[in-house]
């Protein structure tokens, strides 16, 4: 259970997620249905019936994936709670996530058939809603509003509207999308893309409306919004969500110029709505981030200070060479056991993955890590400077940048996690007991992904348009997955000052793997502009990686 245990703190952001992402494709085109398609039917014509067959098809499937993530979350806290409070798992059937659980399961298994099921029927356009609304009222009690002691009710109705409103705009889109292929009218689509701009809209105020609301009562501060993990992870699910209002309103600019018979072309729509949906789920990824954190106005002790954030951030010269492995806290430690071990029969590790611990640090950790970020950071600024030779078109030798990320994948495999094979004692399979190992792994993983299926792409090895796709979307996967990544410290401010460092990576690849895809996916001129941006981005990232600091 100490594994589950030291497991669920990144098992349950991914869930969370995951969970958030279901919810809003399920409500989400629950709303398009009842407010575009099913209205729509009849003046749209054989389009009509083709939009309300495919949207109800997602939103059905939606709904199984929202049933099955909601099913293992509660799965997994369920047996936490019977194992840390010491009940049977049978005795937990009665905690309130448990019932609310339950509940969001039963509606969106309930979603699932009646979208599924063959031919639609009228009575669904008010049935649905009805269960979309059961479904917001079980989340909304599972949520930071339902454990406060003050201003209950207001903070819930917030959520709750909070959820609706990111459902009924970031869930939509793809609904939209879908409607956009089965017009072949350009009329028609211009009736569409109106009613679903003005949901947007509707949709936006509220979001914004609710988050200020509560964004005030869980800070309580300007200085819980810097000095405080919860603050950091509102401040970046604010800067996603300028990324989505600024791709939105251009969005918002093509359709009213379509309303007014422009000959805006529609592909660009299609294209920014396809990066809406991305940045939109990586934005509920940051959600999950936040709801995982105590809220900021709770905490008021062992806030990080200004000046602390201004001493760690600033710049220094690069740590360009590595300690020993053998002065590192737990080859040292273990080396001091082994020697008492030999004068008896009982042998200790120095670091069990999966007991719940938190791993020894010295100095020459810190130093370790430092020289790995620092590598990498000259790494991948050569990678966004080759990246840039190669746009300019003055050096076409350039093209096999990919390559570099080969060798940073084999670089961070021997040496991100030095306790574990190949440099350390501790086997790999065993040390895929530890969360934090877990994730370095997946971000190697993904970098010989895309390292590989780049540098075919670049070099004409494969011509398939799905191949170029590998890369801007493993690279906005990978900086989604960053926001979640967290260090096992034992001072908490150590640990917040080091993610304060990840977010601007997390953004820079994201804004990189989406100003890629925008590349691939858009003509020209909007292309060009996009092939500029994205080497940009890898640049900053090398440089910030070559500025970071753990002391």
């Amino acid at each position: 259970m100490a594994l589950l245990l030291d497991l669920f703190g990144f098992l349950s952001v991914v869930l969370r997620g995951l969970t958030i992402t279901a919810q809003s494709l399920t409500i989400g085109g629950i709303l398009f249905l009842s407010l575009v398609a099913w209205p729509f039917r009849k003046a749209l014509g054989d389009a009509g019936g083709e939009i309300l067959t495919r949207c109800r098809r997602v939103a059905g499937w939606s709904a199984v994936g929202f049933a099955v993530m909601a099913f293992l979350s509660a799965l997994i806290e369920a047996a936490i709670l019977a194992d840390t409070v010491g009940l049977s798992f049978g005795e937990t059937i009665g905690a309130g996530f448990v019932r609310d659980a339950a509940t969001i399961i039963l509606a969106a298994a309930a979603i699932a058939v009646i979208c599924l099921r063959q031919p639609p029927r009228r009575w669904e356009a008010w049935v649905l809603p009805l269960l979309a609304a059961v479904v917001l009222v079980a989340q909304t009690m599972t949520s930071h509003a339902a454990s406060r002691l003050d201003d209950r009710i207001p903070l819930a109705a917030a959520e709750l509207l909070h959820q609706a409103a990111a459902a009924a705009w970031i869930g939509g889109i793809p609904y939209l999308l879908i409607a956009q292929g089965r017009c072949r009218e350009q009329a028609s689509w211009r009736r569409v893309g109106k009613r679903f701009s003005h949901i947007s809209l509707v949709s936006v105020a509220v979001l914004v409306t609710a988050g200020l609301v509560m964004a005030v009562a869980y800070t309580g501060s300007v200085d819980a919004i810097y000095g405080t993990a919860y603050g950091v992870m509102l401040s970046t699910k604010v800067l996603l969500l300028g990324f989505l209002l600024l791709l939105g309103g251009m969005n918002y600019l093509i359709i009213e110029h379509l309303v007014q018979g422009s000959t805006v072309p529609m592909l660009r729509m299609r294209r920014f709505g396809e990066v809406e949906i991305g940045i939109g789920f990586t934005l509920f990824f940051a959600a999950a981030s936040l709801t995982s954190l105590p809220p900021a106005s709770d905490l008021v002790n062992d806030r990080v200070s200004l000046h602390e954030i201004a001493e760690r951030m600033t710049p220094h010269w690069p740590r360009l060479e590595s300690p020993s492995h053998a002065d590192l806290a737990i080859p040292m430690l273990q080396e001091k056991l082994d020697a008492e071990a030999a004068s008896s029969t009982r042998h200790a590790e120095a670091f069990v993955p999966g007991a719940g611990e938190i791993p020894p640090r010295n100095a020459e950790d810190i130093a370790w890590s430092e020289y790995n970020h620092h590598w990498s950071g000259l790494a991948v600024l050569l990678i966004g400077l080759l990246a840039l030779a190669e746009r300019s078109g003055m050096a076409p030798w350039a093209r096999n940048w990919p390559l570099v990320f080969l060798a940073l994948a084999l670089f961070l495999f021997l040496r991100s996690d030095p306790e574990t094979w190949p440099l350390g004692d501790i086997g790999l399979i065993e040390s895929l007991r530890d969360p934090e190992v877990v994730q370095h792994r997946i971000f190697v993983a993904l970098i010989i992904g895309f390292g590989i299926f780049e540098w075919r792409v670049r070099t004409k090895r494969s011509k398939s348009p799905r191949a170029a796709l590998v890369f801007p979307m493993i690279t906005a996967v990978g900086g989604a997955l960053l926001l979640t990544h967290s260090h096992a410290l034992s001072n908490l401010k150590d640990q917040l000052l080091i993610e304060m460092t990840h977010v601007p990576l997390a953004l820079c690849g994201i804004l990189a793997g989406w100003a890629r895809w925008l590349e691939l996916r858009l003509d020209p001129p909007a292309s060009r502009v996009a092939a500029w941006v994205w080497p940009i981005c890898l640049t900053l990232v090398g440089i910030l990686l070559i500025l970071y600091r753990e002391a």
